[in-house]
């Protein structure tokens, strides 16, 4: 079950808001635990069992560490959490992958076997992993109740698609926390921006992507379509999805950090990683580059931590060699940055640094997207006529007729304007006024079109 589908926005939501909101505040938390099963198990079913052992393993291991004497003893049971924690997500995630290189290589030596990948697995092993880390490091103290770890890991709003939240950040609301009516109209207004931006947006742009792939008469024009379309339409599942679960968070008293800020203004590369999948992006600055010694080492040791940051997120994202290639591609050009470039783009105007930064994100999604090297650099060269293929014809015409508005739509929103007219004018009577009715018919409008229309993927869901 996704937010953006009728039975989560009639049933399970209003469900949840009452027996929530009627339970007293000590069983808050048992009934947002039972509540987060639920949701997980109508959509994972069998998989609820590894994330119940991902929060038994952590909770016992930073228990565990937090209660034993010398630093030895605490390093190995964090050795050995981590060895867990990832074992799981390892073979659920990559089992696959592996083998099948393997066996192309060595012949068929290991046996292949069909595993369901568990819905959500590499976010809520990377929040769980991030407690028992920070226990470790002494930054926050192992909770003695194991509902409140799982409440933390479980947490719906935020299970199978980030943003990943570290315990620190939250730790204070999970022991009490209150939920204003302004927090809740907050999160009601945040939930139904989230939820228009995902099906009236990222929905049609999708229906482009998918007739793209399946077009035979490929032109340079359709590619470039399709490339924009993927690249837009990645943005707003996914940060719609955030800002929907931002907005579920703060309904029930908790407040979360943003996972993206307006990437597409961004004059580098460094700047729009920045800017992108925030959460992400600090889990792996706290627990792998840090670690690694970041930038104070030697100039090599620092961009070798680049790369192996890189490499890790884009297996993170995916078990696919595109994947590897597109973290590749991504430490590549961000050496490259802060070696050779950072100044010139200091120096020169903001649009050439934001030209540069959209060509390479485009291409880079279009690595992303695919389902293997040899389809990714067939896409790229094609992009750029090498090919052979024709610059246009009637069908890609049309279809640029026919989203021109949708692509339209898309780039103001993905822009801050929009937050610059909300800040103008926020505190007037009549936005005031204007803000309730607009949330209203942005929810009638994406629940009519999720009615009356069957298609609604949901990128991230494979990660």
């Amino acid at each position: 079950m996704v937010f953006s589908c009728v039975s989560f926005l009639y049933a399970f939501l209003p469900t949840v808001l009452i027996l929530y909101f009627a339970v007293p505040k000590k069983l808050k938390n048992y009934c947002l635990l039972l509540l987060s099963l639920a949701f997980y198990y109508i959509g994972g079913q069998s998989s609820i069992i590894i994330m119940i052992a991902s929060v038994l393993i952590n909770y016992l291991s930073a228990l565990a560490i937090d209660r034993l004497h010398g630093i030895n003893n605490k390093k190995i049971i964090l050795i050995a959490s981590i060895v867990l924690n990832l074992s799981l997500l390892g073979y659920y995630k990559y089992y696959g992958f592996f083998t099948q290189n393997i066996n192309n290589v060595f012949g068929e030596i290991i046996p292949v076997t069909d595993i369901v990948l568990p819905i959500g697995i590499s976010f809520f092993t990377f929040q769980a992993m991030s407690y028992t880390i920070d226990v470790y490091r002494g930054k926050v103290k192992a909770a003695i109740n194991p509902i409140t770890i799982a409440t933390y890991v479980t947490l719906f709003p935020q299970l199978i698609a980030g943003p990943i939240v570290k315990y620190c950040d939250i730790e204070n609301e999970l022991y009490s926390r209150k939920c204003t009516l302004s927090d809740f109209s907050y999160g009601v207004r945040r939930f139904c921006i989230g939820l228009g931006k995902k099906v009236l947006i990222a929905n049609n742009l999708a229906l482009l992507v998918k007739t793209a792939l399946y077009t035979d008469e490929k032109t340079v024009l359709l590619y470039w379509l399709s490339a924009i379309a993927f690249t837009l339409q990645i943005y707003f599942d996914f940060s719609g999805y955030s800002d929907m679960a931002i907005g579920l968070c703060s309904m029930f008293g908790f407040h979360i950090g943003e996972n993206f800020r307006y990437p597409f203004i961004s004059s580098s590369l460094t700047e729009f990683w920045r800017r992108w999948h925030i959460s992400l992006g600090i889990w792996f600055r706290d627990y792998v580059y840090i670690p690694l010694g970041g930038n104070r080492v030697k100039k090599y040791k620092w961009l070798i931590n680049i790369s192996v940051v890189w490499l890790l997120t884009g297996l993170w994202h995916g078990a696919g060699w595109n994947f590897v290639l597109w973290g590749a591609m991504n430490s590549a050009l961000l050496i490259i940055e802060k070696l050779l470039l950072s100044k010139f783009l200091g120096k020169a105007p903001k649009w050439i640094g934001i030209v540069y930064t959209l060509l390479f994100t485009i291409i880079g999604f279009v690595i992303f997207n695919a389902n293997s090297i040899s389809e990714a650099m067939s896409s790229v060269l094609s992009m750029f006529g090498v090919s052979g293929i024709p610059l246009f014809d009637g069908q890609s015409l049309y279809l640029l007729r026919n989203y021109a508005v949708t692509f339209i739509v898309a780039i103001i929103a993905s822009t801050p304007l929009c937050a610059l007219v909300y800040n103008k004018y926020k505190d007037k009577l009549a936005f005031a006024i204007a803000e309730p009715i607009w949330s209203t018919i942005l929810l009638i409008t994406s629940s009519g079109y999720l009615i009356d229309s069957s298609f609604n993927p949901f990128i991230y869901f494979r990660f």
